[in-house]
């Protein structure tokens, strides 16, 4: 046998042990690293180190919450609540870091320490959770409905709280260090280097733990799921209270890093979150995709915006390129798997 043959047989074989997982992250991976190229060209100055760094850090905040979204849309379910939990969140740790004593109602909170203030609002965030959990799991009603009524219902309440508007006074110093504080006197923050640690933990979980392949059996699956004594109903309440803190932990540190209350922060973070994943190869109907596949999803986003911001087009171009770009992405990744698996 020649050695070509050889290596002919050992790439078919290697080709074949890849699982349509792999082989779909690999595919966004290629593809986020040519549109960059091809954005290089057209834009100019786009091809620097710092822009390339730019696409993670001025998106970790979506790709965070990106990872609650992910393992839940692996496990057949969605959740649109997220961007509400960040405006919740945000306004209610400012609301109970204000002091009590202000001289307007937006400028009076309820005095509580800081530590007390951010586990409060974290509170609030897995209530809205705990929420979704409950009328999914216990009432069966299809979680797009459900999510998409706690979104409007999370950001209600901050709309409450804040009158409409934002609460930024009457704070204390403490308020403004985490979502500002820089690593080791870098230019990059600590928000950005929690998502990190937080990509490394759900990657880890997601291959290598048994709650990781339990949240796909449920999604691939549920009768059957059920039928081995997967408990689902359990799993997916625990992915909703890891979904909610993790909303609740990025809106906490953005009320950090605006010095803010906003009940406007996070609008549309929740459509992002389910765009990056699709992107990345995400299966809406459940059972499969990847955390690393919705890191590159979000930069295939971010390399769209970004270069549509350099070329100077208007926010409504923005909305259709992105659009644009999920229709291709999802139809190249449907025919490649199809073409794949002939």
């Amino acid at each position: 046998m020649s050695d070509s043959t050889k290596i002919g047989r050992t790439l078919l074989h290697t080709r074949r042990r890849m699982s349509d997982e792999s082989f779909i992250t690999l595919l966004v991976a290629s593809v986020a690293v040519g549109l960059f190229l091809f954005a290089s060209i057209l834009v100019p100055n786009f091809f620097q180190l710092q822009n390339m760094l730019n696409l993670v850090t001025n998106n970790w905040a979506v790709i965070s919450l990106g990872v609650g979204v992910t393992f839940l849309l692996v496990s057949g379910n969605f959740d649109l609540s997220v961007g509400g939990i960040v405006a919740l969140s945000g306004v209610l740790a400012v609301w109970f870091s204000q002091s009590a004593g202000g001289g307007s109602a937006l400028s009076t909170g309820l005095g509580f320490p800081y530590w007390l203030a951010v586990i409060g609002a974290l509170g609030g965030a897995l209530a809205i959770g705990a929420l979704n959990a409950l009328f999914v799991v216990r009432f069966r009603i299809p979680s797009i409905i459900v999510t998409l009524g706690t979104m409007m219902l999370a950001r209600g309440f901050a709309q409450v709280i804040t009158q409409g508007s934002q609460r930024n006074t009457n704070l204390p110093d403490v308020f403004g260090m985490l979502g500002n504080l820089t690593v080791f006197g870098a230019s990059v923050k600590l928000p950005v280097v929690l998502m990190v640690i937080l990509l490394v933990i759900a990657v880890f979980i997601e291959k290598k733990t048994v709650f990781g392949r339990l949240t796909y059996w449920i999604g691939a699956n549920a009768v059957a799921a059920r039928l081995s004594g997967i408990d689902k109903d359990r799993h997916v309440t625990y992915l909703y209270l890891f979904s909610s803190a993790i909303a609740g932990i990025v809106g906490i540190l953005l009320a950090s890093e605006f010095k803010s209350g906003y009940s406007n922060r996070g609008t549309l973070m929740e459509f992002d979150a389910l765009v990056i994943a699709l992107l990345g190869g995400v299966a809406i109907a459940g059972g499969f995709g990847s955390v690393v596949g919705m890191f590159f999803g979000a930069l295939i986003l971010a390399v769209v915006t970004s270069a549509a911001t350099g070329l100077v087009l208007s926010p409504d171009w923005q909305y259709i390129l992105k659009a644009i770009a999920v229709f291709v992405a999802i139809l190249t990744q449907t025919w490649a798997l199809a073409r794949r698996n002939r």
